[in-house]
């Protein structure tokens, strides 16, 4: 059975990006089938993942030019596609507003997809905008990466009553960017896993510069670095959503 996980946060830099390309590529090395889409229309995982002037961009499936046309990325061990985005992207809000149940485009979109892969992830862009509600509707699950810092659980909070408002809610949260040189870090890392509970993901992400560097060369993590603290930490985090079902 596919499930269809939104990697979501209203503050932009939390690793939104580096987490579903890296929570994907963990997947597709378990053998998995796996879909990334890029809603995005800064469209950094398109980027990240050293996809180049796409011929069918999400932009136009959206406005019913073509279906959803799926990229592959890699087809060893498991399958990891991707559908790509661009910055037109960015005029869909306002040419999609009028559109009938417009909060479910992406659902019918990827509904013929759907049956071709056991995780498809979808990574918003940083607002509840039209696009992000769109992933939303189309989700089991609503995964929020929060960085170890002082606003990290106000800005949940925030999130978690605003997607409240239109009938949803928070699955799960994993903190990202952690040192834990930083007393800061720690301390707040200890608050979110008390205040949070189960509602976090026991695996922290570490700060990790070959999780910055990996989307330079169009890699994840486990190509470019298989042995640093970055892909241990989303093979970890990989096998605590595997786990859940």
């Amino acid at each position: 059975m596919s499930k269809t996980l939104s990697i979501a946060n209203f503050k932009g830099g939390v690793g939104k990006t580096t987490s579903t390309i890296n929570i994907g590529a963990a997947l597709q090395r378990l053998g998995k089938r796996v879909l990334l889409v890029d809603l995005d229309p800064q469209f950094n995982l398109t980027q990240s993942l050293g996809i180049s002037e796409p011929t069918q961009p999400i932009y136009g499936a959206l406005r019913g030019e073509y279906a959803l046309t799926p990229l592959p990325v890699l087809r060893d061990t498991g399958v990891l596609d991707a559908i790509p985005s661009s910055l037109e992207l960015i005029k869909a809000e306002i040419e999609l507003s009028a559109e009938f149940k417009r909060e479910e485009i992406l659902n019918r979109l990827l509904a013929p997809l759907t049956p071709q892969y056991d995780y498809i992830l979808l990574d918003c862009p940083p607002s509840l905008g039209l696009l992000t509600i769109n992933a939303f509707v189309s989700s089991d699950d609503i995964y929020v990466p929060i960085e170890a810092e002082f606003l990290a659980l106000k800005g949940y909070a925030v999130l978690n009553e605003a997607i409240g408002r239109i009938g949803l809610s928070i699955d799960k949260v994993f903190i990202t960017k952690f040192d834990g040189r930083k007393i800061l870090n720690r301390n707040v890392s200890d608050t979110i896993t008390h205040s949070l509970g189960e509602a976090a993901f026991k695996t922290i992400i570490r700060e990790n510069v070959a999780l910055a560097e990996a989307p330079t060369q169009g890699l994840d993590i486990f190509r470019y670095a298989p042995r640093s603290i970055g892909a241990e930490d989303y093979r970890n985090l990989t096998n605590e959503i595997t786990a859940r079902g």
